[in-house]
């Protein structure tokens, strides 16, 4: 019965007597807690910054795991760790690298989940509004910084777990014991089923309007603010077509304010964002044709393999993680990264190619049927098992999907 302890970077609120949890983090946890055989702890920073993806809890003590609450700016030591025998922590928090030297002075094997490269990470500060050109110039060189500590912490970690092929291909190099997962939240029992499938290949071949979706944080370092543009682009191309946007950000207002400046209300909706287990995949599997991303930077959103899931074949910019997963599924198009109209474009003929987009929409569903939630939360927590099993030197190798 082995202890395992979680550092996620997710934070946590406590609002009115209630506390708040990333919902998407609370899934996986609850999942874990099937596939762990020994107790588990969680160590969540409390944040004042209401989440906007929350799923607010009475009494923590109902959860399938243990949950300790610490400040913002709690510097994690020795006695966080006590009783452990393995850490699971976020190599993408720079307040975590740490932990490499004070879990191997405890004895404590550790492991390490990395989300974003350097690459990533400038994108993300080169796409911010908000700051001024010194500032980011400041916010590179600081990041630069850690990332050498980031690469020692790596060297000395028993194992690294990669989100998305990006990290995988990058990091492997610091570590080689690295497992590369596919991070998403759909079930086996939310993929999209047969009779849906046929349903969208009838409608399509019958020449109505291709139906669009796009989901997720509207931001700019989601490519948000090319959404208007695209949508433009196909009005003028004479394309036939519907754009629902799941979604709240900084560029809201904006995209509202775009669809209306540009006649677009009887084409494209924006809709807050909703429970993904109950209004998001099922509308996404019965009233969607195809996921348009945006996305600019090569982080692995689960929006991708969420979508393929649900039936959906994915058109986006050929960042680093979809021109990856484009290869390896086929289940989807690509546009050079940042070229809305050539993403329109890709679209306008697209919508002309009916019999492509559902070739492209079996092998989306097929693919993720291959990754699904289950599978990929089992394969880590076999990987954590060998990590304890072996000696501190041995690795257990990685594995491609």
């Amino acid at each position: 019965m082995k202890r395992l302890l979680v550092i996620p970077s997710v934070p946590a609120n406590v609002i009115g007597g209630k506390t708040a949890l990333e919902k998407k983090f609370l899934d996986g946890m609850r999942y874990n807690r099937t596939v762990w055989e020994g107790p588990i702890r969680v160590l969540l920073r409390e944040t004042p910054v209401p989440l906007t993806y929350r799923y607010e809890i009475d009494d923590p003590s109902t959860l399938p795991f243990e949950l300790a609450l610490v400040p913002q700016d709690h510097h994690i030591c020795a006695i966080d760790l006590e009783g452990v025998d393995i850490v699971l922590a976020s190599g993408d928090s720079h307040d975590q690298l740490h932990l490499a030297d004070l879990c191997r002075d405890l004895g404590i094997r550790l492991l390490y989940s990395i989300e974003y490269i350097p690459e990533t990470r400038s994108q993300i500060i080169y796409l911010d509004r908000t700051r001024s050109l010194p500032r980011k110039l400041r916010t590179m060189l600081w990041n630069y910084r850690q990332e050498r500590r980031r690469r020692r912490a790596f060297e000395k970690a028993d194992a690294l777990q990669a989100n998305g092929y990006p990290a995988a291909e990058f990091y492997r190099r610091v570590n080689p014991n690295t497992l590369l997962y596919l991070d998403n939240r759909i079930g086996e029992a939310m993929l999209a089923t047969p009779a849906e499938m046929a349903a969208r290949a009838s409608r399509l071949r019958s020449g109505a309007p291709l139906r669009l979706l796009n989901s997720g944080r509207l931001e700019p370092m989601k490519g948000a603010q090319d959404l208007v543009p695209i949508a433009r682009k196909l009005a003028a191309d004479g394309v036939d077509f519907e754009l629902d946007i799941f979604g709240a950000g900084s560029l809201a207002g904006e995209i509202r304010d775009g669809i209306a400046a540009h006649g677009l209300e009887a084409r494209v909706r924006l809709h807050a964002p909703v429970d993904f287990d109950t209004e998001l995949v099922p509308f996404a599997r019965r009233e969607a044709d195809l996921f348009l991303s945006c996305n600019r930077q090569s982080d692995p959103s689960c929006t991708y393999l969420e979508s393929m899931g649900c039936g959906l074949p994915v058109a986006g910019y050929d960042n680093r993680m979809w021109k990856s997963l484009l290869e390896a599924s086929a289940a989807g198009w690509s546009a050079s990264l940042g070229n809305a109209q050539g993403l329109a474009s890709c679209l306008s003929r697209l919508a002309g190619r009916r019999e492509e987009i559902l070739t492209a929409s079996e092998r989306a569903l097929e693919f993720t049927r291959k990754h699904v939630f289950e599978s990929e939360f089992a394969l880590r927590a076999e990987h954590m098992k060998a990590v304890l099993e072996a000696k501190p030197s041995s690795a257990c190798g990685d594995r491609q999907p």
